[in-house]
């Protein structure tokens, strides 16, 4: 595989490690004879160290078989999330600081998340495209709000914060991209 087609959730090996993709940043050439650069953040899946660094674009990369299983956020405490494996009923513990661009998705009745295992170690889990949440502060519905693309910022029972149209008010379930983290409608 080459770096040009890594992506977020990908894992491939490096100087002996699996490494899982967590942000992908390309840079594009300052001049007509460079390469694009693809600056790769993750970690390491078995020691959980942070991982950096830029590939040309052409460059191979040895991809790491990922094996998705169904789970279910069993509950959050200090030690980090509580996954159960919907299929053994095996738990699962993960870090916050392993799935901390998730954690603002995740509440306790979200179905479709999938656990991913490389090297048969919990590496991080996988989200449904978009997930439903209420929101839980916002400003008040403008009585002529229209819906044009004038929004307003809403946070939502995780505490995530995302641009709303302006008629959505407190209480509302709204459907959201894990993805980009953007509205994409009323539940």
């Amino acid at each position: 595989m080459k770096a040009n087609e890594l992506k977020r959730g990908h894992v491939f090996r490096a100087d002996g490690k699996s490494i899982m993709v967590k942000h992908v940043f390309v840079q594009s050439p300052s001049s007509r004879s460079g390469n694009t650069l693809y600056k790769l953040k993750g970690y390491d899946v078995v020691s959980g160290q942070k991982y950096e660094h830029s590939f040309k674009g052409d460059e191979v990369v040895e991809e790491v078989s990922i094996e998705h299983r169904p789970v279910q956020l069993l509950f959050r405490d200090a030690d980090g999330c509580t996954f159960m494996d919907k299929e053994s009923y095996e738990q699962y513990v993960l870090a916050d600081s392993v799935i901390e661009d998730e954690l603002l998705y995740l509440t306790e009745s979200l179905e479709g998340i999938s656990a991913l295992i490389v090297d048969d170690v919990l590496s991080g889990i996988e989200l449904p495209a978009s997930v439903v949440l209420e929101i839980t502060e916002c400003a008040p519905a403008m009585k002529a709000a229209s819906s044009s693309a004038r929004t307003k910022p809403a946070t939502v029972t995780t505490g995530l914060v995302v641009q709303v149209p302006e008629y959505l008010t407190i209480g509302e379930s709204i459907k959201i991209n894990t993805e980009t983290g953007e509205y994409v409608s009323r539940a």
